[in-house]
């Protein structure tokens, strides 16, 4: 008799986990699912955490760059809240205007405009969203496309 217990517990312990594993989303179709395009990330994301509340945290193998049409540098960690079309109190991206780094705070998905909005403290920028359907590879440095950038973002000034 314990033997057979033993065998239904292991054996619903396993059953639970396979359960729990294919209803298991990447972070990228977590985005699409709160209304935002998959290709905020980068391809490089390690594993990621979701509270209840929408905090959320998600870690990169490493530190990397996205060209898209301003260079965008992914610190190792990124953090803020998420909701349906908004990421808000956002800290770990960083895009380059003209010769300087700046934070990246708030990004605001606006569907019937077809942009992204994207907020450096008081200022903000829309994009089209066509620039992160695709999930973009990361990059270790900022590379020649991206047209002579060598400064290096705030964090690791």
């Amino acid at each position: 008799m314990a033997t057979l217990h033993r065998f239904f517990s292991a054996s619903s312990v396993l059953l639970l986990l396979l359960l729990v594993n294919s209803s298991a989303s990447t972070v990228h179709e977590i985005l699409s699912k709160y209304g935002l395009p998959q290709g905020l990330l980068p391809d490089t994301v390690e594993h990621y955490s979701l509270s209840s509340n929408g905090d959320f945290v998600v870690e990169l193998r490493d530190p990397c760059y996205v060209h898209f049409s301003t260079l965008a540098y992914y610190e190792k960690t990124i953090k803020g809240n998420l909701e349906y079309g908004r990421i808000s109190d956002l800290s770990g991206i960083q895009v380059k205007k003209l010769f300087i780094w700046v934070s990246v705070t708030e990004i605001v998905a606006h569907p019937n405009d077809g942009t992204v909005e994207f907020e450096v403290g008081f200022l903000s920028q829309s994009l089209p969203v066509s620039e992160f359907e695709a999930i973009p590879a990361c990059k270790s440095k900022a590379g020649t496309s991206c047209r002579g950038v060598e400064s290096l973002p705030i964090s690791e000034v």
